[in-house]
């Protein structure tokens, strides 16, 4: 679960990628420089990667932290699972 801290800042930088991704819209649009299109790109990679980063370290101090607090092996081999299919995925880029 997000606390409200989290949910707000992740809603607050999810609104300014949406900014971003609107401008490389009218960017393409008005048949933008390739290179300045493709800097606006790496700036929203980054910027979504930060909203990863904040999410996962909220999720390994709350979600993942109770489940081993929790005493449950099921819970635990849960979120031991979740987390390994994650860094798989970051692993990929």
């Amino acid at each position: 679960m997000l606390d409200d801290a989290t949910r707000t800042k992740t809603l607050g930088r999810l609104r300014r990628i949406e900014g971003q991704v609107q401008g490389l819209q009218r960017m393409i649009g008005n048949d933008a420089y390739c290179v300045d299109i493709l800097l606006q790109i790496s700036a929203v990679q980054g910027a979504l990667e930060q909203v990863q980063k904040l999410l996962l370290g909220r999720h390994i101090e709350s979600c993942v932290t109770d489940a081993l607090r929790s005493g449950s092996r099921t819970d635990r081999q849960q979120k031991i699972e979740e987390m390994l299919d994650v860094f798989a995925r970051f692993g990929g880029r």
